[in-house]
């Protein structure tokens, strides 16, 4: 049976992050995508201008309406905007009894922009990180829910995460991609039961928009048919390999996109007309 996955995520009107980036990976690794937007934001490859949250009450319209219909197999969490939006998001998925769930605590986007109101940290903190089966926090993200400085070495992040375990989630993939000074970019998945480390090479390329949206929902679409590391390795594969086909599109002008549909259009040079 074909999972289908729902995403609860802000827009990306060109495409690279966001519910769009979620939407492709779905479909790219074979699943069914549903969602529900949160906050439409006007951005593009070089980064986010503005963005307008929509009211906690539709954005839970927008929850029901899937979830009274559809089997849901997991749900992807990017960007939730406001406190307000928080606390309607744990609420539906608590009243549906939503069990499979990736949270991608999205705070500031790649340019800088700012994706989150600074009183909305404590309600992701409280209300979203503890219904989570899944956390994947890169390392600014991890730092605003600790508390701490923005400073981290390998070995810091390892002492990080019995601290974001004890928030509540049952995983947390903390990302190294943020310690720019290794050649690997090292993530560490941890349970209670202990931690695997993912090491993979950097990518030479500047085609990054949308890693984290599109790591996180291919973990949501992994994980109905596979373990948590199973479902993390294999996403971090696809991730990898969409990376590395990044430079065969041609999308703006900053940060392009990453090549969701690598495994797809391999012959789309071949192809076009």
């Amino acid at each position: 049976m074909i999972p289908n996955i729902l995403t609860i995520a802000g827009t990306d009107p060109s495409g690279g992050a966001g519910i769009q980036a979620d939407i492709k990976a779905f479909s790219a690794l074979g699943t069914y995508a549903c969602s529900a937007i949160t906050a439409v934001v006007a951005q593009n490859t070089q980064g986010v201008r503005s963005f307008v949250a929509l009211e906690p009450s539709f954005v839970a319209d927008q929850i029901d309406a899937v979830l009274d219909d559809v089997r849901i197999d997991a749900v992807k969490i990017g960007m939730i905007a406001n406190a307000g939006i928080a606390e309607a998001v744990a609420d539906r998925l608590r009243h549906h009894e939503v069990r499979t769930i990736v949270l991608d605590p999205v705070m500031v986007a790649k340019s800088g922009h700012a994706l989150l109101d600074p009183d909305a940290v404590a309600a992701v903190r409280e209300r979203l990180v503890p219904l989570a089966t899944v956390i994947t926090p890169n390392l600014p993200e991890a730092a605003v829910l600790l508390e701490r400085e923005d400073d981290w070495s390998v070995e810091t992040m390892q002492a990080a995460l019995p601290a974001l375990l004890s928030m509540g989630p049952e995983w947390v993939l903390l990302k190294g991609g943020h310690l720019t000074d290794s050649a690997e970019s090292t993530d560490h998945l941890a349970s209670a039961d202990g931690v695997t480390v993912f090491p993979a090479p950097r990518i030479a390329t500047k085609n990054d928009h949308g890693t984290g949206c599109t790591l996180s929902s291919a973990i949501a679409a992994l994980l109905p048919q596979r373990t948590v590391p199973d479902a993390v390795a294999q996403a971090k594969a696809y991730l990898h390999g969409a990376l590395a086909a990044s430079d065969r599109l041609d999308v703006g002008g900053g940060h392009g996109p990453v090549h969701h549909f690598h495994a797809l259009w391999a012959n789309t040079a071949d192809t076009r007309p």
